[in-house]
C-alpha cells in the first residue's frame, strides 16, 4: 500500500489528469462532441484536454466559470476590474476542434448518441456515487441545458468532483429540503452519470484501487484528503509519481 496527500487543487488536477486520459473520453474527441461546461474542477479538466489536443493557447481557466464559492470577505482578484477575464464560454471541442466561444446553450440541441458533457459538481455521496448541482438561475441553468441531452438522446454525462464537496445525507433528501418553498438561496439537484473522483483517478490512471482514509489540514492543507492506495507495485509506484508531481500544485486563483 501508498498513501497519497492531495490538496484540493491538487485533487482538481488528478482528476483532471484522468478524464483526458479516459478510453471514452478520447474516443469522443475523435469522433463526436466533448462538451465541459465551466467551472473551477472543469477548468483543470479543460486545460488537460485542450493540452493533449494541442489547442490550450487562448484557454484562461482563472475565467473558466459562471458561479463560485467564496470566503464570506471575497479574495483579492474576484470580478469586476479586479482582474478576472470576462467568461469566453464554455469549451465545446467537435472531432478534435475547439470551437471558441460556444456555450452547451449553443450545442445542447445538435448533441448525439456518443458524445459526452463534463459538468462539475456542488455535492458527492460517496458511497451512493452520486452527485448534485447547485441551481442560481431560475431555469436551471446549465444543468437543464445538459440533461435535455442527456435524457432526451442518451448523451453520456461525466462529472468530474473532489472528494472536498463529499456530504452524508441522501441527496434525494436533502433537496427537498433545499428547494422546498420559502428556502432562500440556491437550488440543489441530484443528477445521474458517470462520477470520477480522485478515487476513480487512480483507478483510471494506474489500475489501483484507493480508499479515502483521512482529510483535513492547516496553513493551506484546508481541504486536504488522505489516500490509501493497493495494487500491484508497479501500480502504486506509477500512482505515487504522478500525486508526487502534483504536490506543489497552487492553490486555484484567477
Amino acid at each position: 500500500m501508498v498513501q497519497l496527500i492531495l490538496t484540493p487543487a491538487a485533487g482538481k488536477r488528478l482528476i483532471a489528469k484522468a478524464v483526458a486520459a479516459y478510453a471514452p473520453i478520447q474516443a469522443a474527441l475523435k469522433t463526436g462532441t466533448v462538451v465541459i461546461v465551466a467551472g473551477t474542477t472543469n477548468g483543470y479538466v479543460a486545460e488537460e484536454i485542450l493540452g493533449a489536443i494541442g489547442q490550450l493557447e487562448g484557454f484562461s481557466r482563472g475565467a473558466f466559470s459562471r458561479g463560485i464559492t467564496l470566503p464570506p470577505s471575497g479574495t483579492p482578484g474576484t470580478g469586476g476590474s479586479s482582474g478576472r477575464k470576462a467568461f469566453q464560454g464554455d469549451v465545446v471541442i467537435v472531432k478534435g476542434e475547439w470551437q471558441k466561444g460556444k456555450t452547451i446553450f449553443d450545442v445542447a440541441g445538435s448533441l448525439k448518441e456518443g458524445d459526452i458533457i463534463l459538468k462539475g459538481a456542488n455535492a458527492l455521496n460517496v458511497s451512493q456515487r452520486r452527485a448534485a448541482v447547485l441551481i442560481g438561475h431560475p431555469e436551471g441553468g446549465t444543468i437543464a441545458a445538459a440533461m435535455q441531452a442527456v435524457i432526451g438522446k442518451r448523451v453520456r454525462l461525466v462529472i468530474p468532483v473532489g472528494l472536498e464537496k463529499r456530504v452524508s445525507c441522501d441527496l434525494d433528501s436533502l433537496s427537498l429540503e433545499i428547494n422546498s418553498p420559502g428556502v432562500k438561496g440556491p437550488r440543489l439537484l441530484p443528477v445521474q452519470g458517470e462520477v470520477i473522483t480522485e478515487l476513480d483517478s487512480v483507478s483510471i490512471l494506474s489500475g489501483a484501487t484507493a480508499e479515502l482514509f483521512a482529510a483535513g489540514g492547516v496553513c493551506g492543507a484546508e481541504g486536504t484528503v488522505w489516500l490509501a492506495v493497493k495494487g500491484k507495485k508497479d501500480m502504486e509506484e506509477h500512482i505515487k509519481k504522478i500525486a508526487d508531481g502534483l504536490s506543489k500544485e497552487p492553490p486555484f486563483a484567477f
